[in-house]
């Protein structure tokens, strides 16, 4: 499970927290992701990945 890739789709940005929601689980709570830890060129409905302990945008 933690080598497998996650897609999330930002909400929302607020100040410098991202809310984020699991593409796979719609009954999922939102989940608050420091701005720091995600790419700097994110925006709100962008796709990113989380794989390798890392976020990226899914381009």
């Amino acid at each position: 499970m933690l080598l497998d890739k996650i897609y999330y789709t930002v909400k929302s940005i607020e100040g410098d927290y991202a809310y984020l929601l699991k593409e796979d689980d719609a009954q999922a709570e939102p989940k608050c992701v420091a701005r720091d830890l995600l790419p700097a060129e994110i925006s709100e409905g962008a796709r990113i990945v989380y794989e390798m302990m890392e976020y990226s945008l899914d381009c």
